[in-house]
């Protein structure tokens, strides 16, 4: 059966009531009372009820068949203006991370600069770059934490804003 609160389960459930929505969305129940004899209200009985019938079946057909709207949404090729100022934003934050970089390599030491990339870009362990280096993993772990420690304290005095 379609949904039971349907305008059409309403008034099919009711054999003694045409039931109809108002324009103001209130459901309004004809009774036989409201016609003039049983044939006439039979008659616009027969009718709402073909109606409502014919109304939920194709509502049903366009909601079942139907591609939701979401999916098209967003356009399938950017526009010229997206397409400009995302380059823009591109070269903007490709200078940005030149410079960060930069900023970061002169503020460490050789030996920090390269254990934190390898740590942190390439997912290296302490261990891993220990060994690679040919040195303890404590050696590794203290240059890390002052390195660490050292991008802190320039940031904090830079007041979290370079530039």
């Amino acid at each position: 059966m379609y949904d039971r609160k349907s305008d059409y389960a309403l008034n099919k459930q009711d054999p003694d009531a045409i039931v109809c929505k108002s324009v103001t969305e209130v459901h309004i129940r004809l009774t036989r009372a409201d016609f003039s004899n049983d044939k006439e209200f039979q008659q616009w009985k027969d009718w709402s009820d073909q109606d409502y019938y014919a109304a939920e079946k194709a509502g049903r057909a366009y909601h079942d068949l139907g591609l939701p709207l979401e999916d098209w949404a967003v356009p399938s090729v950017p526009s010229v203006e997206e397409l400009l100022l995302g380059a823009a934003n591109t070269t903007e934050l490709d200078t940005a991370r030149d410079t960060l970089a930069l900023w970061i390599k002169n503020s460490l030491t050789e030996k920090q600069f390269r254990r934190l990339c390898l740590y942190y870009l390439e997912g290296r362990s302490e261990h891993e770059i220990a060994r690679m280096e040919g040195v303890g993993q404590r050696r590794v772990s203290t240059s890390l934490t002052r390195g660490r420690k050292k991008l802190a304290k320039i940031f904090e005095e830079s007041g979290g804003n370079r530039g």
